[in-house]
Parts: structure tokens; sequence; C-alpha cells
């Protein structure tokens, strides 16, 4: 049975706290009006928050709202969170959606990359079905920050380190998070007065405190020390992810010119070897990861990698004293008649 929930009068519109959560929303919309637009909504605080925010200004702007929930079976609650879910969107008659999918255990990205992967494809399946471009999310800027940290201990490079984007397209499909600036514990404040007000409850996911998680860890372990001797930690570490945004930029330039001199093909599939070998061998890595991604190709491990240019500097220039064969995701990469191509 589906308890009913208290008919009040929205009032975010009217707090001058809310209007630092309204005003990102704000900004976006009037790019999207008249548009649909999907929420991936968990029933957790931070995506609550963003769905009421979202339909508070969603007819100023014409935007068709949509709420998603993705339901991966692996709490035991799982069941009892699409009912919360679906409370929320009936309170604010919004299009709800739960989906039901099963995660790959075995995909070598372990339970937390797995899950996420299972979500964002059904995310872009239902877009599709639906015919919808853009989807919200409700990442924060404590989110961004153990991303980053995360990233940091795995010893990722300048691009990893630009962190989540404010939008990122995937498939054709664009999602957006206009509250990475916004830090977790002000949404929680305005969210404990909005559910009293309306009588609902945010979702408790335990796992997200589960130390055998590493952003579990980074939570419970990490996050109390270094807000007691680092206070503006995540501050910082976004402004950090925002100077690498810099930095990328000016690498991916810098490839972009490289990548011309080496006389590519017209499909970009290959380019003449002899010139990739008079770069600095600093740009002939970053250039062969600016092909590779020129070509919608995932990038390899730094130590796959590391051994492609390896054989790639020291095969004959012609390519014909022995075959250099690099498979990468179906694909081949081969040097023939002095050319790097991939087949």
């Amino acid at each position: 049975m589906v308890v009913s929930l208290k008919k009040t009068k929205p009032f975010l519109r009217d707090t001058f706290q809310a209007s630092r959560l309204l005003k990102p929303l704000a900004d976006l919309f009037k790019d999207l009006r008249g548009q649909t637009v999907a929420i991936g909504f968990s029933a957790g605080a931070d995506s609550a928050m963003l769905a009421i925010c979202a339909s508070t200004l969603a007819t100023q702007y014409a935007i068709d709202l949509r709420l998603v929930h993705i339901h991966h079976g692996l709490m035991s609650r799982a069941d009892e969170w699409v009912r919360q879910a679906q409370r929320l969107a009936q309170y604010l008659a919004l299009d709800f959606s739960p989906i039901f999918v099963e995660v790959d255990r075995a995909s070598g990205l372990g339970i937390e990359g797995a899950a996420r992967q299972a979500r964002y494809a059904a995310f872009i399946h239902y877009a599709k079905a639906h015919q919808i471009k853009h989807f919200l999310l409700a990442h924060h800027l404590d989110d961004q920050a153990e991303t980053l940290l995360l990233r940091l201990l795995r010893g990722s490079g300048v691009r990893g380190m630009r962190g989540m984007q404010s939008a990122i397209e995937k498939d054709g499909m664009l999602f957006h998070r206009p509250w990475l600036m916004c830090e977790r514990s002000f949404i929680l404040s305005l969210a404990e007065s909005v559910f009293k007000e309306i009588g609902w409850y945010a979702v408790q996911d335990e796992s997200n405190l589960d130390t055998s998680y590493k952003r579990g860890a980074v939570r419970v372990e990490l996050s109390p020390a270094l807000n007691q001797y680092w206070p503006s930690w995540k501050q910082n570490l976004a402004r950090h992810a925002r100077l690498m945004e810099e930095a990328q930029a000016i690498v991916d330039d810098m490839a972009e010119l490289d990548f011309k001199r080496l006389l590519p093909s017209d499909d970009q599939r290959s380019f003449c070897l002899k010139a990739w070998r008079t770069l600095p061998s600093y740009r002939q890595s970053n250039v062969l990861r600016y092909w590779l991604a020129l070509l919608g190709l995932q990038m390899p491990t730094e130590r796959r990698l590391q051994d492609w240019l390896k054989q790639l500097r020291e095969v004959h220039q012609l390519g014909f004293d022995r075959e250099v064969r690099l498979p990468h995701e179906g694909q081949v990469i081969v040097v023939s008649k002095g050319r790097v191509q991939i087949s």
C-alpha cells in the first residue's frame, strides 16, 4: 500500500538557500527549454533533491521531466527503494520508470564499476527508446573530490585528473551534473526540512559507508582526517581538476598539430611511421593516444601503451624486418609500407 505524501505548497523557490541549488539548474534549463529531460533517480537524498528542484523549475522552462530508477538487484532493500522512488515521483506528478538490470560480477571492473556500467547502459537504452537527449545526475562536490582522490591514488594522468565533467557525451546523449560545485552537507541541510515538509524519507544505501569498497573507505577512513587537517581539500581538488582541464586542452591542441604532420590518410586510420619517429618521445605517446581517441577506441593500459611505443620505435621504418601486430578492441594495429595503420 502506498502511503500518500502531504500535499504542501512547494516553497523552494522562496528560500534564499535553495537558490544555490536552483540557479545551476535554471542556467541549464534555459538552454534545454521545451525538451524532455530525464533524471537518474536512486531515491537517495541527493537525487531526490535534484528531482524536487528540477520539478520546481520544469514548468517555467517547458521541460518534460522524467525520473529513471535503476534496480541493480544487489541490495536486500532494493525493492523498498523502488517503492520510495515511486512515492516521490507520484508526489511531484512526474513520469517514473524503474529499470531492472543485471550486474556482471565477472566483468573485471569490480562490483562498483560493473554496477556503474550497467546503470549507464540502462540510462542510454531508456533515452534512445524515448528519444531523450539529456540526463541529469546528482553528483556533487564531495563525489568529485572522492573521484579525484581515488584517481590520484591509482596514478591517473592529466585526462583522468580532470575529474567528472559538468557535461559529458555518451552514445549521442548528454549527461549533465549541475551540482558539481555544491557540497553534499549543504544539499542535506536543505533536504532535511524539505523531506519533513512533504512527509517523505530518502533511502540509505549502506554500501556507501562499506569500507570493503574503495569509495566507502575514502568516506569513512580518509575524509574525516582530511576534513580535520585540510578543511578546504574538496574545493582544492576541484580547482586542481579545472587546472587539469586547461592542461588537457593544451595537450590535445599539441596532439592535433602533431597528427597533421604525420601525413594521415583521409580516413585517419593510418599515419607515416617515419614522421612519427621525428617527434620527441613524450609527443609520440601523446599523439598515439590522440589517434586512438580519434578512432573512438579505449585507451590501453599504461604498460601496454609503453610496449606498443617500444615496438613502433624499434621496427624498421618500412615495416618489413618483422611483423608488428598490436591487437586492441577487436582490431589490429600493424606497420606496412612505412605506415602505422589499424585494420
